[in-house]
């Protein structure tokens, strides 16, 4: 049995050329960056180089950059971070109802610390609009977290704008680009962010680091002490090895994301059009014009979503849904009940499929019409 992976939203194959370089960098540049010998000065090189294209990569300094060991732990550091540093000048935040769990439950961390959170919802698309964010912002908010594109749907959110509307105002702005960074271009000063998460196995690198932008003059509390390392933001002798597979990562993505971008296009087209071609009923959860390239999430009428997830599974081909399966029950994905309501035949029936590295026409063409037939199979 061919087995075809189309989650790579959740977790992406490190590239070999990237783990080539892990291992390189663990066997030759075991030195502690913070020892001023040799063998200390030639990882610190190691180290100062990574955190160069990872800055460059979203038009950021060099010091605003703080490496982390992933997505959640860049979240938190955000948002609990700047909620600890910044609450003399008020206790309200702003976030989402779709956003990842890392951020959500920091925030509800936080309410138990008596700040007063609102939750934005989503319409129907997926989207939180500027004029959603302008209307709960209030004289003591000192945080606003929007993700940029959502890991479920693909929804991508008007962050730029909502930067403008921030502009003049005292609150630290932070978006969660984790499932962002490897598909667009990021300019953090044109979005007017102030605080900035991503992780590296989204984009054919290492699980286990990430990074945080950190606007210069950003007030943060680091929620890690010891050493003085990271810019006294996050204690700890640095993962280098991950590090440097992290920069190599970032500079293949770089090189090859427009590519990518127009193939993961054209993969959602050809899926879409096999299950037309078969008569299968389905919906788009959230939009295809205004959504990450490599992520589609589809309803599928009359259908249970364990029911395809199993099926999918024991015909070789991995997707997700937003939903955590367990024996005998389905806890309804947070984002979909955000955007259509609890009692929605979508939150129990969608399926999510996301492309990346290794992925083929012919894997796409066979993906689905193995789920059109197991579809088929499921409403008779």
């Amino acid at each position: 049995m061919n087995r075809i992976y189309l989650d790579h939203a959740a977790t992406t194959p490190v590239h070999p050329i990237v783990a080539e370089k892990i291992t390189s960098v663990m066997c030759a540049t075991f030195g502690n960056p913070s020892s001023i010998h040799s063998f200390g000065r030639a990882a610190r090189h190691v180290l100062d180089e990574a955190r160069s294209i990872i800055a460059d990569s979203i038009h950021a300094q060099y010091a605003e950059i703080t490496f982390t060991s992933g997505g959640t732990e860049a979240d938190n550091l955000a948002i609990i971070g700047s909620a600890h540093a910044n609450k003399q000048k008020g206790k309200h935040i702003i976030t989402t109802k779709i956003e990842h769990h890392a951020v959500l439950h920091a925030c509800k961390y936080l309410e138990q610390e008596g700040f007063d959170v609102t939750y934005l919802a989503p319409d129907e698309s997926g989207v939180i609009s500027a004029d959603a964010v302008k209307k709960a912002l209030r004289e003591d908010t000192i945080l606003v977290s929007v993700m940029y594109g959502n890991n479920e749907v693909g929804t991508l959110q008007p962050i730029k704008e909502i930067g403008e509307l921030l502009g003049s105002h005292q609150t630290l702005f932070h978006t969660d680009a984790v499932q962002a960074y490897g598909s667009l271009q990021i300019d953090v000063k044109e979005l007017g962010v102030d605080l900035l998460s991503a992780s590296a196995h989204k984009i054919n690198g290492p699980k286990g680091i990430g990074f945080l932008y950190i606007k210069t003059g950003s007030k943060i509390t680091p929620s890690a002490f010891g050493g003085e390392q990271e810019l006294k933001r996050r204690a700890g002798t640095e993962n280098l090895a991950s590090i440097a597979g992290f920069a190599e990562a970032v500079q293949l993505m770089l090189k090859t994301r427009d590519e990518k971008n127009q193939k993961y296009l054209q993969y959602k087209d050809q899926l879409i059009q096999v299950l037309t071609n078969e008569k299968i009923d389905y919906l788009v959860n959230g939009t295809q014009e205004n959504s990450l390239a490599h992520v589609l999430n589809l309803s599928f009428p009359g259908t249970d979503v364990e029911a395809l997830l199993v099926n999918l599974d024991m015909a070789g081909i991995a997707v997700s849904s937003g939903s955590a399966c367990t024996a005998g029950s389905i806890e309804p994905s947070h984002v979909l009940v955000a955007m259509f309501g609890p009692n929605s035949e979508r939150v129990r029936n969608s399926v999510r499929f996301s492309f990346g590295l290794g992925n083929m026409e012919e894997e796409i063409a066979e993906a689905a019409k193995e789920t059109a037939k197991i579809v088929h199979r499921l409403r008779r």
